[in-house]
């Protein structure tokens, strides 16, 4: 068996020095005496930050000023650099300080510092002395620094100083690789907490309920201590279990001496076992306490019921019945704070993957935030949560420990939560040039032992990778590369890719799909520039092709990269997968656009379009072909609020699609009624939803009634035609908006040199600025992003006006527009 005590982490090679794991469980505790009772656990906001090398021996003589600079966490120090289209993100060391006082309620007690993780290699220092290192950008750590901040005199107002180093430098001995297509974000980008517990404490409850073969339920309940004294007083443990609607039903109390490693304290049965689903994500709590003479602490642990079965050759089952794993998948990445994201923008773009119907979510391609794995149990999201060994071979034997190290955090500090189903092992180590290289023999014994050590460490979930196809016997679920209609073939190709690809394993599974879309780019034909594309010659992606030169032929190099073709290809894909009874499930690639250094041609440099929403989370048209799938709550939309100008003939009919989850919708262009159309999932696109109208030149409303029984919702929107050709590009302009306050928006549109909007222009146009003022810049959005491509020949970007400033926009080959204000 594995030894997972104190004793293993702090040999293991994430961890050196003082430096300890702890499971970040919802802890309560108490001094001794109710008297002194006080909480025990203080979230850690007040921090300075430098970025780049530092000399330590001046490091706390320096006060506040041009140097330091005073941040609230998370923060993450590449926040307005990911995306930069200027030069690569930042690589290198981020500094934080602050001083701390120590007040531990107990007599003897432990002071804990606690990440919930950091970027990538952290080395932590109480006043001069180094208290240890953690090599790992994901998962949670512990540094125990209760005879280092004894050892120190404190400051006159009782306070020590801390100093924190991240580093996100290349490392060849750290996972995920370098090749990875996402940053390597550095910085302290989630909490940091400060935990006082007694001598002997609680370090982590694991919680397993299981179904007896009659179909009762009880659960296992284990945990390891914290004594790094090696004290042996008797334990008296407390545990009450408590149901999804706050009932008590079970307490018990028994007496323990001190244990090592982890064992069980009790196995209970659980009356009237209530499960866990998406529909009723019921979720139990358990409160284990402990109490010695040292003093008393609780650990609270949510846990739900539920069973899962990936049929060999067929579909998943979750409590004995098919479900299809409607997914999406994830990134730590947001315009303006990159990985360092705040509880209420995770919370904000969780609850818009579930609103959006998915049930099922990959957390790519690291071990995500706790919040993340509450809120989709919380929700009724099911989970693949991923190690990140990523696009990698087999590297030194540091390297395989990082890995290793990495996949048993990940288990340990996520192994309550019911919302995870998949342990996923890694991603693509099968890419071309990866590091070190693609040895078949070592890359296929190394993913042997990862699932092996995943197994030994949680037998009731299964494993899973995604693309290596000469190893996709090895773990328990495996996706191929299938990217019909992107990187290779015809999206039409899709259904006859999938039952190839059904009969290679004996547990299939989707993973990655999807297309790139620049919010506010359509198309009246989006597929007329595709027609060289070869079929019948597969559709994974192979070698360099997400690159936008040489290769093949394939939308993603040739294709018009509108909202347009992605919402074809999410329509035919969805509508496919609706049908197929033995498929397990998909998840599309990926719900929320996000930087990437291996992408500085895109159409926003250095960011990922694959998104249905931008990276400050505004939804592109694609959320809502999943919603018109996938949700429950009656929609309607008709494609195109952001599609201001449609082109055309005079007289001549263009299509309108409408997106809804309703049975019948009716379509009224300018007061009259357009027809009733029934919905039928299969008739593509749109579901049956579309109508051709002859727009008037000028302004035309669209207005779109949808009905569910007796329920009645509408959506309209204005959309000008223009019937009037236009010629090759002549002018640009540019024109300031109207102000709010100090904020001033400002258009950009390209024309021929009659005046009239090239509606298909996609030339690349840069903004720039003089004087007083800051453009809102580098997010990795349509709207703020100082370099990326026209959509449909226009553009824009705000300005932060603090006096007098010019703005300017350039094309190339035509004259720069200007525009001052004050």
């Amino acid at each position: 068996m594995l030894d997972f005590s104190r004793r293993r982490f702090l040999l293991d090679g994430s961890m050196s020095a003082a430096a300890a794991l702890l499971l970040p469980c919802r802890l309560h505790a108490g001094a001794t005496s109710s008297d002194s009772a006080k909480a025990v656990v203080h979230r850690l906001d007040n921090w300075e930050f430098r970025r780049g090398t530092l000399d330590m021996t001046d490091v706390w003589a320096a006060r506040h000023g041009s140097c330091w600079k005073p941040v609230q966490l998370p923060h993450c120090f590449n926040d307005q650099d990911a995306c930069d289209p200027d030069q690569a993100y930042f690589r290198g060391e981020g500094w934080y300080r602050t001083h701390l006082k120590i007040e531990n309620p107990f007599s003897g007690g432990r002071t804990l510092l606690h990440f919930d993780g950091a970027g990538q290699t952290t080395n932590v220092w109480i006043g001069s002395k180094l208290l240890g290192t953690h090599k790992g950008g994901y998962d949670g750590f512990v540094f125990d620094i209760t005879e280092a901040v004894r050892d120190l005199p404190s400051n006159d107002r009782g306070e020590v100083p801390i100093l924190v180093c991240c580093a996100n430098s290349p490392d060849v001995d750290r996972v995920p690789s370098d090749l990875s297509d996402f940053c390597l974000y550095g910085g302290l980008y989630r909490h940091i907490r400060l935990l006082y517990v007694p001598a002997v404490s609680l370090d982590c409850v694991h919680l397993l309920p299981a179904r007896n073969g009659d179909g009762a339920w009880d659960v296992s309940v284990k945990a390891r201590l914290h004594n790094p004294d090696k004290r042996s007083p008797a334990c008296t443990i407390s545990i009450q279990i408590f149901s999804p609607a706050g009932e008590k039903i079970h307490s018990s109390t028994r007496t323990l001496p001190p244990w090592e490693h982890s064992a069980e304290l009790a196995k209970i049965p659980l009356p009237n076992p209530q499960l866990w689903s998406p529909e009723t994500p019921r979720l139990y709590r358990c409160r284990v306490s402990l109490s010695t003479p040292s003093g008393e602490i609780e650990h609270e642990e949510r846990f739900g019921l539920r069973h899962h079965e990936f049929v060999e050759h067929g579909p998943f089952l979750l409590n004995g019945k098919r479900v299809l794993l409607r997914g999406t998948q994830r990134h730590a990445d947001h315009a303006g704070v990159a990985a360092g994201m705040t509880d209420e923008m995770v919370t904000r773009e969780m609850r818009l993957i579930r609103e959006m119907g998915a049930n099922f979510i990959r957390l790519g391609h690291y071990q995500q935030d706790r919040l993340v794995l509450d809120l989709c149990d919380e929700l009724g999201i099911m989970v693949w949560e991923e190690a990140p060994w990523c696009r990698a071979g087999v590297g030194s034997p540091a390297f395989q420990q990082n890995a290793k190290d990495m996949l048993a955090h990940m288990i340990d500090q996520h192994y309550n939560h019911p919302s995870v189903i998949l342990w996923g092992l890694g991603n693509e180590d099968d890419w071309p040039d990866e590091y070190p290289g693609v040895d078949e023999k070592a890359i296929r014994a190394f993913m042997t032992e990862m699932r092996d050590l995943a197994h030994e460490l949680d037998h009731s979930r299964l494993t899973a990778f995604r693309r290596c196809e000469f190893a996709r016997d090895i773990p328990d679920v495996y996706s191929p590369s299938i990217w019909a209609g992107w990187y290779r073939g015809n999206y039409r190709e899709y259904e006859q890719s999938l039952v190839a690809e059904r009969e290679k394993v004996k547990r299939f599974i989707h993973m990655e799909w999807g297309a790139d879309s620049l919010r506010g780019r359509h198309s009246e034909d989006p597929e007329a520039r595709l027609q060289k594309i070869q079929t019948n010659n597969g559709t994974d992606e192979r070698g360099l092709d997400f690159l936008k030169t040489g290769g093949d032929a394939r939308a993603s190099k040739d294709g018009d990269w509108s909202e347009t073709y992605a919402c074809n290809l999410f329509d035919w894909y969805l509508k496919t997968q609706e049908r197929l009874d033995w498929l397990t499930g998909s998840a599309q690639w990926i719900f929320k656009d996000f930087a990437s250094p291996i992408r500085a041609d895109n159409a926003i440099p250095r960011m990922n379009l694959k998104g249905v929403v931008e990276r400050d989370l505004t939804p592109k048209e694609s959320y809502y072909v999943f919603q018109s799938y996938w949700a429950e709550k009656p929609m309607v939309h008709i494609y195109g609020h952001t599609w201001s100008t449609r082109w055309g003939a005079p007289g001549q009919k263009r299509t309108v699609r409408v997106y809804s989850n309703c049975e019948r919708v009716e379509l009224f262009l300018n007061g009259a009624s357009l027809g009733v159309k029934t919905r039928n999932s299969q008739d593509f696109p749109s579901a049956g939803l579309r109508w051709d109208a002859a727009f008037e030149c000028g302004k035309n409303v669209l207005r779109a009634v949808a009905r569910r029984a007796e329920l009645e919702i509408v959506d309209e929107i204005t959309v000008r035609y223009q019937s009037d050709p236009w010629g090759a590009p002549g002018k640009l302009h540019l024109k300031a908006a109207p102000r709010r306050g100090n904020i001033v928006r400002f258009d950009a549109e390209l024309t021929d040199t009659n005046g009239i909007p090239c509606l298909d222009a996609a030339h690349v146009i840069r903004f720039s600025l003089d004087g007083a003022g800051e453009m809102i810049d580098n997010l990795g959005t349509s709207r703020a992003s100082r370099v990326l491509q026209l959509y449909n020949g226009r553009a824009e970007i705000s300005v932060l006006c603090k006096g007098s400033c010019t703005l300017k926009a350039k094309v190339d080959g035509l004259p720069a527009a200007e525009v001052s204000i004050s």
